[in-house]
């Protein structure tokens, strides 16, 4: 929260490099573009295949495809966590009101 109180946009130092990119325009857009990006959620498809290959990888039966598909599926998710949490802390550093933890699956 030091670049908060500094009043400079989030630190981008400790985020993938490969994503870096992506999270250094989002310091440039509109509220509503880093809204629409904070409320983005994992497809019901792709957590429920998620949780099947999860369950099978548990249960010692998952094939190596399969092992593939879980990781594929474990990064996306990273991906859209990691961009959410960036669209909050440049939300936040504008001064926009970030709601609490228990609040943001009703934003």
């Amino acid at each position: 929260m030091r670049t908060i109180t500094n009043n400079s946009p989030p630190n981008l130092e400790n985020f993938p490099l490969e994503m870096q990119g992506d999270l250094f325009a989002m310091q440039t857009m509109s509220i509503e573009e880093l809204l629409e990006i904070a409320r983005v959620q994992v497809s019901e498809e792709q957590e429920n295949e998620h949780l099947q290959l999860l369950e099978k990888n548990q249960n010692g039966e998952i094939t190596d495809v399969e092992k593939f598909k879980l990781r594929d599926l474990r990064l996306a998710a990273d991906q859209i966590m990691l961009l959410k949490a960036y669209a909050w802390a440049v939300l936040s550093w504008r001064g926009y009101s970030v709601p609490k933890l228990e609040d943001l699956s009703e934003v």
